[in-house]
């Protein structure tokens, strides 16, 4: 499970007890609001049909998917169809590859989302095995899914932009920068990070 709004407030607090330049964020922007999305495969399936497509698109061709699946689906469901069944539910050639290593790495037994490594760079390698998933979207899931509270996706443009922003930076940093920027904000970073969305688009900041 993702943090909380309750985790989310404790952990920005705690950050601006030591920080005053995310105290006086947080006075002129507020809290974020949780973001959590369920454990378990369907969640990165989900990213893969999503990828480089508009938020309609990717619904519509989930629901062409589940429709065709059964909302309870397990991999070896999608694995059973044909190319031309996956197309027809909007998937192209290269998702279906992607959507295929996620399905055959856990009916295969090889990535347990349920016994994921503690250690969350052992876990974005874990995750970033599968095909089309890449560091961002690992972290996205832990964070969002998981719950990891020091996840930071410091490759994400738009926590860059607003990390820039929030320290008065003079241009965006770059994604190390951003890495290293971070690291003060230990171990409270995922806080940070959905806290970075928050603001991204917030006219206070």
């Amino acid at each position: 499970m993702g943090l909380t709004n309750a985790q989310l407030r404790e952990h920005l607090d705690t950050v601006a007890a030591q920080d005053d330049v995310v105290a006086s964020a947080i006075a002129r922007c507020g809290y974020p609001e949780e973001r959590i999305r369920p454990t378990g495969y369907k969640t990165l399936l989900r990213t893969i049909v999503g990828q480089q497509v508009s938020v309609a698109a990717a619904t519509s061709m989930w629901n062409k998917l589940e429709a065709e699946l059964g909302p309870d689906f397990t991999p070896s469901c999608l694995l059973e169809r044909d190319f031309d069944t996956l197309r027809a539910c909007g998937l192209s050639r290269q998702k279906q590859g992607y959507a295929r290593s996620l399905c055959e790495l856990v009916a295969s037994g090889e990535l347990c989302f349920e016994s994921l490594p503690k250690d969350d760079e052992e876990a974005i390698a874990e995750l970033t095995r599968i095909k089309g998933i890449g560091r961002w979207s690992a972290e996205i899931y832990l964070l969002f899914a998981e719950g990891r509270q020091d996840i930071w996706p410091a490759g994400d443009l738009a926590v860059q932009e607003a990390v820039g922003r929030l320290l008065t930076l003079p241009a965006r940093p770059s994604e190390k920068d951003t890495r290293n920027l971070g690291e003060k904000w230990r171990p409270y970073r995922g806080a940070m990070a959905i806290f970075t969305w928050h603001t991204y688009n917030n006219a206070a900041l």
